[in-house]
């Protein structure tokens, strides 16, 4: 069993607080999740739980982490350089456990993990298998170390629905207790029975956690009906203390006048009217004590995107898109045939496939073609950032085109909204999360007025509780969207029309 008492992390570059006297257990039967928002210190907080030496570079800590004897695995968030080169079977034996597992034993691990039992022993580069695959044989290494519970960083990244699906059932009927982090909604409510969430509020100066024995679903309704009534009250009292205010500043403008007014001939009356001064300006000094001790309007992290309101829309009968191709092909290989794909006016496209199915090799395509028309207005959102994103350059400086007063003013005013800080407004693109680039790219093509976007995975770097602004924004938005995505929830309510790319080429689906 994991114990973890007054657990304090702070990041050695900038002294910020990523938990503060921290506390939680794991025990048998936990499918614990942990959400918050990109660079809150969930992974650096999954690797310390495993091995205190891979933070050691970046972060110092206090606190007590016990694991009482067990022995925990731990499945890193993206393969190392070395791992990636590595062939299938090299990979199984550098842990030094796979070696030690008798036949029987590795097939029952294959059977769990629904991989054929050849893939162990593949001469395949790592990095060559799709991301399902992947996930499944990082895990068989895992499982083969025989531990006691398993600490899971971003497993649901770059799979495809079916293997989200498998991964589900995976955790929920998981033996051991599981310590995971995820950014998809669906698979978190569908799992999780415990929810530790790490947030950074006061423009990231004070860090705040909670940890909930219950459901997500529960979780999210408890905090939202909580904040809701917390900001209920904090308006009302603030109300009531303005109309006090107001009433104190009449009685305070009063007094002033009749004490500049009053004739020197009467002394008894100037004392009075300092009296009553006195007594006023005393009444000013308890107001501001009430101020201190109204409650607040909730401080929440979550992304406030005030959306694509002002974005000029589609005609209903526009011709967005019309695109055939005998031949979807990538590096020689043949990955679809009859590629067909109309779009008209303001429709929601999203398409899905299996991992490697060519679905980012065909929407770079559209971009490609919409990017350069003249007729409408196309931003592109690609999976890897890095394609449109300068890292040294600042926010600021990405989202302004001629660096006018104006612009800037406005894209300060984009970035406050989505919980930028100052620091990270002027800061490099480098130091960003890929949460908060995803949004600088979304304010981006807001300010460009784009009424056609095209995006690769928009919602995979958000968190579960910025997740909801952001399809809600994409929702009511008036123009086209042609994405692709394995997020359910932006599925059911985003896309209109959802297609899945198959070697036959796009195909309808009706139930996500």
């Amino acid at each position: 069993m994991l114990i973890v008492n007054g657990l304090t992390m702070t990041l050695s570059r900038n002294m910020r607080v990523l938990a503060e006297d921290f506390s939680f257990s794991l025990t048998p039967g936990c499918k614990a999740v942990i959400i918050g928002e990109e660079g809150n210190g969930k992974s650096t907080l999954i690797k310390l739980l495993f091995d205190p030496a891979l933070v050691e570079d970046y972060t110092d800590w206090s606190g007590e982490i016990s694991w009482g004897g067990d022995k925990p695995g731990y499945l890193p968030q993206e393969l190392s350089d070395d791992d990636r080169m590595l062939a299938a079977y090299d990979y199984m034996n550098a842990a030094g456990a796979f070696e030690k597992k008798t036949p029987a034993e590795l097939a029952a691990i294959t059977r769990q993990l629904g991989l054929e039992p050849d893939m162990l022993y593949s001469d395949k580069p790592m990095h060559t298998f799709s991301g399902g695959e992947k996930v499944k044989l990082q895990l068989a290494r895992v499982l083969c170390g025989d531990p006691d519970a398993l600490l899971l960083d971003e497993p649901s990244n770059d799979i495809d629905i079916e293997t989200l699906q498998w991964l589900e059932a995976f955790i929920k009927n998981c033996r051991q207790p599981v310590l995971f982090v995820s950014h998809d909604e669906t698979l978190i409510e569908n799992t999780a029975n415990m929810i530790i969430h790490l947030e950074q509020v006061r423009r990231k100066t004070v860090a705040r956690h909670t940890v909930a024995k219950m459901p997500y679903s529960q979780y999210a309704a408890r905090r939202e009906n909580a904040l809701a009534h917390q900001e209920q009250a904090a308006r009302k009292e603030k109300a009531d203390y303005d109309r006090q205010i107001a009433r104190w500043r009449e009685i305070y403008e009063k007094v002033d006048r009749q004490q500049s007014n009053i004739s020197r001939g009467d002394p008894h009356g100037g004392k009075l009217l300092k009296k009553k001064m006195k007594s006023v300006k005393s009444q000013e000094k308890r107001y501001e004590k009430e101020k201190q001790n109204l409650t607040q309007i909730p401080d929440i992290e979550e992304a406030i995107f005030t959306g694509f309101d002002g974005m000029a829309a589609i005609p209903n009968s526009k011709d967005v898109l019309r695109l055939f191709l005998s031949e979807l092909s990538i590096g020689g290989r043949l990955l679809a045939r009859n590629v067909k794909l109309d779009v008209e006016g303001p429709e929601h496209i999203g398409i899905i496939g299996k991992n490697g199915a060519g679905k980012s090799t065909l929407l770079r395509m559209i971009a490609e073609q919409l990017l350069a028309r003249s007729d409408i207005k196309a931003s592109y959102m690609p999976q890897d950032y890095a394609e449109l994103l300068d890292d040294d350059r600042t926010p600021v400086g990405f989202l302004c085109g001629n660096i006018s007063k104006d612009e800037i003013t406005r894209a300060r005013t984009y970035l406050g909204s989505m919980k930028y800080t100052h620091d990270e407004m002027i800061g490099k693109i480098s130091d960003l999360s890929g949460g908060q680039k995803a949004k600088l790219l979304f304010i981006k093509m807001v300010l460009d007025g784009s009424n056609v976007l095209i995006l690769d995975e928009p919602t995979r770097n958000f968190s579960p509780l910025s997740g909801p602004v952001i399809r809600n924004a994409l929702k009511a938005y008036r123009g086209a969207i042609i994405s692709i995505s394995h997020d359910r929830k932006y599925l059911r309510e985003v896309c209109g029309r959802i297609l899945r790319l198959t070697e036959e080429g796009l195909r309808e689906v009706y139930e996500i």
